[in-house]
């Protein structure tokens, strides 16, 4: 496979910075082609060379030496065409947001300004002048399979046109096929078109080095980053089970306040991510063990968990695009009571139960604790993705509940 150059926010982010005349924040994983797509749309705009990076030394003196008018010095535009720049990195600048402001304040109506940087932009909110009003924060994922098998990488569907397909879509025969690269080689770029083992473990533990250490080091107060990388170690054997902070304190000797602040840190940072039990009005329900799930969930050796990792990120993309493309506020949940009844995922529009989902590595029947959370959370769609149906091979509707192999479901994605 050729890496692409256009993603799934390209339409998005061209419409937004043309109507809404506003900064666009691209923020995600590191190595996951915020700057591959950042520049995409500079080519797009014939202003390929009005890219900006903060690592660069020349880019970084004369963004200092000249704020007030750096794209205009020696570069080049199409026509009357608005001006489009690229800074990338730039949450680097100690006084990025005052420098932000300022660009936008004086220029913000002329020039389209599209900001993209390593970890979450914003891990910086606190203190200095508020860009609140100014921008709009576009989150980017690793490459899923819906992505993967659309030619031109624009791929997200409505909330409603997604429900209406999944009963009627019949995926393209590369599913399968495409859905174990993800498997085998994750969704980041880099590792996945290069198809190659030796690619990946190097890129992994380059990856790892990045966040763990160098972005942990530059970004936070945190000086114990070798108990930070036996956290991640240890963390690959908990995806996918409501977390026990005490445990994890005790196997690293550390307090229950240092864990939860290391992984919270590792959240912001974009190394995992993190859902929370959904109680509403249910009694007897967890309200507070959360789960954790990994951007790269190629070295958890249990396979239904690896395969219930996968399915999160796919949930976790599509609900971040529904909310940031403006289709309402969506959020993603997990469902457990004091009986140990527990649905992997719970998808809420404005906090209320919208989509309930369990992931299987096998099936044939519908899960109890999915018809029991069904009946009381009374969702709007409940469904069940497997990864090795036995029974069945294609979505059906039983009673209300959807069963979908897992390579249609996450196809739409």
């Amino acid at each position: 496979m050729e890496t692409p150059g256009l993603r799934y926010l390209n339409t998005d982010l061209v419409k937004f910075l043309r109507e809404d005349q506003k900064m666009a924040l691209i923020t995600g994983p590191r190595q996951v082609g915020k700057t591959t797509l950042a520049k995409r749309l500079l080519v797009e705009s014939g202003m390929n060379e009005l890219y900006f990076n903060w690592d660069i030394d020349a880019h970084r003196k004369l963004l200092v030496r000249n704020p007030g008018d750096f794209w205009q010095r020696g570069k080049t535009q199409a026509g009357d065409t608005k001006t489009r720049i690229v800074l990338d990195e730039i949450h680097k600048f100690p006084r990025w947001k005052r420098f932000l402001k300022g660009l936008y304040d004086e220029h913000g109506k002329n020039i389209e300004i599209i900001v993209t940087g390593s970890g979450r932009l914003d891990i910086y909110q606190r203190g200095g002048d508020s860009l609140f009003g100014r921008y709009n924060l576009f989150r980017l994922h690793p490459f899923t399979l819906g992505e993967l098998l659309t030619p031109s990488r624009e791929y997200i569907l409505s909330p409603d046109v997604f429900w209406k397909t999944l009963l009627l879509h019949h995926p393209l025969k590369e599913a399968e096929e495409h859905l174990k690269k993800l498997e085998m080689f994750t969704g980041f770029p880099e590792p996945l078109f290069a198809e190659s083992e030796t690619r990946l473990r190097r890129w992994r533990q380059a990856h790892r080095q990045l966040v763990l250490r160098e972005d942990i080091r530059d970004l936070t107060r945190i000086r114990d980053i070798g108990l930070v990388e036996t956290l991640a170690l240890l963390l690959t054997e908990r995806v996918g089970s409501p977390l026990s902070f005490n445990s994890l304190s005790e196997d690293l000797s550390v307090n229950f306040t240092t864990v939860k602040n290391w992984i919270e840190t590792m959240s912001r940072l974009y190394y995992l991510f993190q859902i929370k039990p959904f109680a509403g009005r249910l009694v007897r329900t967890l309200r507070q063990a959360e789960k954790i799930y990994l951007f790269d969930g190629t070295e958890i050796q249990n396979e239904g968990a690896r395969f219930e990792n996968l399915t999160a990120l796919h949930l976790h993309k599509l609900v971040e695009a529904w909310t940031d493309s403006g289709f309402g506020e969506f959020d993603l949940y997990y469902v457990r009571d004091r009986e140990k009844r527990e649905v992997d995922f719970l998808i809420t529009e404005q906090r209320k139960p919208y989509a309930l989902i369990e992931a299987k590595l096998s099936a044939r029947d519908i899960d109890p604790s999915l018809r029991y959370f069904s009946e009381r959370l009374k969702p709007r769609y409940t469904v069940q993705v497997v990864r090795k149906p036995e029974g069945f091979t294609t979505t059906i509707n039983t009673s209300g509940i959807i069963l979908t192999p897992a390579k249609e479901f996450l196809a739409l994605m």
